[in-house]
């Protein structure tokens, strides 16, 4: 009988340094940054992309888990000003590239991590854009309060087809590339 309050005293404290050490963290959505390109034949054009919120779940000081919340509403273009820019963010929230007055969020919502290096972990998340969701693998790196992260994402994938050259023949130089790259910096 002893040997199993023992036991039972063992696993309850186990259990407790585990549940204690488990810890979600909010992120800053105003200090946390999404960056963006999206390349052309003829150029590119860059811009940004506001969290509406997220957050991530450590054990310890191991990343475990986290869900994001983009608001899509946000998107603008800083490579451009005045009435150039109001046309491309226009066109950029159409429902010819993300729709954002169906669509006013995108979520990536981690499902799978695995230790790379230190602070460094290999992800595998569902991201979801126009109600589409879709695995993307990434890279995260965590240091202190801030984690980082660069990655390429499919826009064909998520039924943004607009000026494609998988899709569309004899686009020329109109052809946008179905790529666009991600830089993102989460504080919290």
């Amino acid at each position: 009988m002893k040997n199993l309050k023992t036991i039972a005293l063992a696993l309850f404290v186990a259990v407790a340094s585990i549940s204690v050490n488990a810890q979600t963290k909010k992120i800053d959505a105003k200090a946390s940054t999404i960056k963006w390109v999206g390349k052309k034949v003829t150029g590119e054009h860059s811009g940004t992309v506001n969290f509406k919120d997220g957050a991530v779940v450590f054990k310890g000081k191991k990343l475990v888990g986290g869900t994001f919340t983009v608001n899509m509403t946000t998107l603008t273009a800083t490579d451009l000003t005045g009435e150039y820019q109001q046309k491309l963010d226009g066109h950029l929230k159409a429902d010819d590239f993300f729709g954002t007055d169906k669509f006013p969020t995108a979520t990536l919502v981690i499902k799978k991590i695995g230790a790379k290096a230190k602070d460094v972990y290999a992800v595998t998340a569902d991201l979801t854009i126009k109600g589409i969701t879709k695995p993307v693998n990434f890279e995260l790196a965590v240091k202190g309060n801030t984690a980082t992260t660069a990655f390429k994402v499919d826009r064909t994938k998520y039924d943004i087809k607009y000026g494609s050259g998988n899709f569309f023949q004899g686009l020329g130089d109109k052809t946008i590339y179905d790529d666009f790259e991600l830089a993102v910096a989460l504080k919290f």
